[in-house]
């Protein structure tokens, strides 16, 4: 059996990235390592975590691109579920984020807006799809 059990980023600094999660969206801190090198979010079952950019070149030494050390988003996004796509967007961008796309209505009817969080990843931020 295989199950999707968590992204991790590659972050210059794992606490500030999930000082911006936590106090932009209210997600708790779930576990952090005492060297401060990989940290994650309390987001359900698959788990939304970061790792320093040196521990990611202690495992892939040849390198990596980091979310951060580009003027473009990388191409894939973090898709964050909120009933109040408003107030997520703008708490986001009080809280550091740069706005990419102000919320919009999808023809399918989900509301859907896009940020870039000070560590460089790409959020998508959206409602509930309809079941």
């Amino acid at each position: 059996m295989i199950r999707f059990g968590y992204t991790i980023a590659y972050v210059e600094s794992v606490d500030h990235a999930l000082a911006f999660y936590e106090s932009a969206f209210g997600l708790k801190r779930r576990f952090m390592t005492p060297e401060g090198d990989y940290g994650e979010l309390a987001t359900g079952e698959t788990k939304l975590a970061f790792a320093s950019v040196a521990l990611g070149y202690s495992n892939l030494p040849r390198g990596f691109v980091s979310a951060g050390q580009s003027d473009q988003p990388l191409g894939i996004e973090i898709a964050l579920v909120c009933d109040d796509l408003a107030k997520t967007h703008r708490l986001a961008i009080e809280h550091g984020a740069s706005e990419l796309k102000a919320p919009q209505t999808k023809p399918w009817g989900q509301q859907v807006s896009y940020v870039r969080c000070p560590a460089g990843l790409l959020l998508e931020l959206c409602t509930p799809m309809a079941e």
